[in-house]
C-alpha cells in the first residue's frame, strides 16, 4: 500500500503511525546533565510555546527539582498570542519565573537577564559577607531538541558561536559560554525521553519538526496536521491555500475530506506530477513547511 492508498483509507481509523526516535546518545547526554547540576545556580527550561506540554521533557523536572529556575516559552512568534498568556500563568505556578521569548528576534532576552540577576541578589549577599566579592552564576540550559536554545544562547551572549538550524540535533555536547563578567552559561544537547505515553505528544513533536523528518511517515504526519488546523484554524488554514468555503462544502461530505482536501492543496499549490495527479508527498511538506514557519498564522496546538 503506498502513501496515497494509507491517507485514503485513514479517515475511520484512529491514528496508528508509529515514531522511534530515540537515539543512543540522549542517556549519555542526560548522565552529563545530572553531573554538572551540583555547580549550577538557576535551570532555564525552554519550551515550544505551540506545544508547551509536548515539548516538556518530564525527567527534567526531576533533574531540576532542587534548583532555582526560570521557564521560557519560546517562538512566541509562531504561537497564538491568548493560548500563550494562558500557558504563562500555567506554568508560572511552579518555578520562580515563567517568560516569554522569542529567540530569533531578541524579544524578551533581556527579561531573562534581568531576572537572572534578580534570582541571584540575595545569593550573592550571602557570599560577599563570606569573602567572595565577585561570585560567578552558573546557568544551564535545558529543552528538548529545536527549541531553540542555540538562538537564545547566541542573543544572550551576542555572538553566533553556536550553530544554529531549524532542525533537531544540531548541538552535539554541553557547552560553557561566558555571557559577562561574573556569568556562564552552560548549553547542553536536546534531549528526548525514551517513551511517549501519548500518540499526541508524538504528533505534536513531529508537528514542528522536533523529530526528524527522514524517519516519518511524511504524509501520515501532515495529514495529521491537516485534521487538526481543519479543525481549530480553518479559517487560517483556509487563507493561506486560498480555499473557498463552497470548495470545502463540496469535499466536506467526502468519504475522506482531509484527503480531498490535501489533493485541493495540491491542485492550488501546482503539486502536480504526471497524469495530472496529485503529488500528495509534496504537498505534505508544504503543509509541514507553512505551519513550521508560521506562514499558515500564529497556532498554538495545544490549549490549557
Amino acid at each position: 500500500m503506498n502513501n496515497n492508498d494509507k491517507l485514503k483509507s485513514k479517515e475511520n481509523e484512529s491514528s496508528k503511525t508509529s515514531i522511534n526516535w530515540y537515539p543512543g546518545h540522549m542517556a549519555k547526554t542526560k548522565k552529563e546533565i545530572m553531573n554538572s547540576m551540583q555547580i549550577i545556580d538557576i535551570v532555564i527550561e525552554i519550551l515550544d510555546s505551540r506545544i508547551p506540554l509536548s515539548s516538556r521533557n518530564p525527567d527534567i523536572q526531576n533533574l531540576t527539582k532542587n534548583k532555582k529556575k526560570i521557564i521560557l516559552l519560546n517562538k512566541i512568534d509562531l504561537a497564538d498570542e491568548k493560548q500563550t498568556e494562558k500557558w504563562k500563568a500555567y506554568f508560572a505556578k511552579e518555578c520562580e519565573a515563567c517568560l516569554l521569548t522569542d529567540s530569533n528576534s531578541g524579544k524578551g532576552i533581556n527579561q531573562v537577564l534581568k531576572k537572572i540577576e534578580e534570582l541571584m541578589e540575595e545569593d550573592k549577599k550571602k557570599a560577599a559577607l563570606r569573602g567572595r566579592i565577585n561570585k560567578t552564576t552558573r546557568v544551564m540550559i535545558l529543552g528538548i531538541p529545536n527549541v531553540g536554545k542555540s538562538s537564545f544562547i547566541n542573543r544572550v551572549s551576542k555572538s553566533s558561536k553556536l550553530e544554529v538550524a531549524n532542525r533537531p540535533g544540531v548541538t552535539k555536547r554541553n557547552q560553557w559560554i561566558r555571557i559577562g563578567k561574573n556569568q556562564e552559561l552552560l548549553d547542553t544537547p536536546g534531549v528526548l525521553w525514551p517513551k511517549f505515553e501519548s500518540q499526541e505528544v508524538a504528533l505534536n513533536l513531529s508537528f514542528t519538526g522536533t523529530i526528524k523528518d527522514d524517519i516519518l511517515e511524511i504524509t501520515e504526519i501532515a495529514y495529521e496536521l491537516l485534521k487538526m488546523l481543519n479543525e481549530r484554524y480553518q479559517e487560517k488554514l483556509f487563507e493561506r491555500y486560498k480555499i473557498e468555503a463552497s470548495e470545502w462544502e463540496t469535499i466536506n461530505d467526502s468519504s475522506n475530506p482531509i484527503y480531498d482536501l490535501m489533493k485541493l492543496i495540491a491542485r492550488k499549490r501546482g503539486a502536480i506530477i504526471s497524469g495530472g495527479k496529485e503529488d500528495i508527498e509534496k504537498t505534505a511538506r508544504i503543509i509541514l513547511d507553512d505551519f513550521r514557519s508560521g506562514r499558515i498564522g500564529k497556532i498554538t496546538l495545544e490549549v490549557v
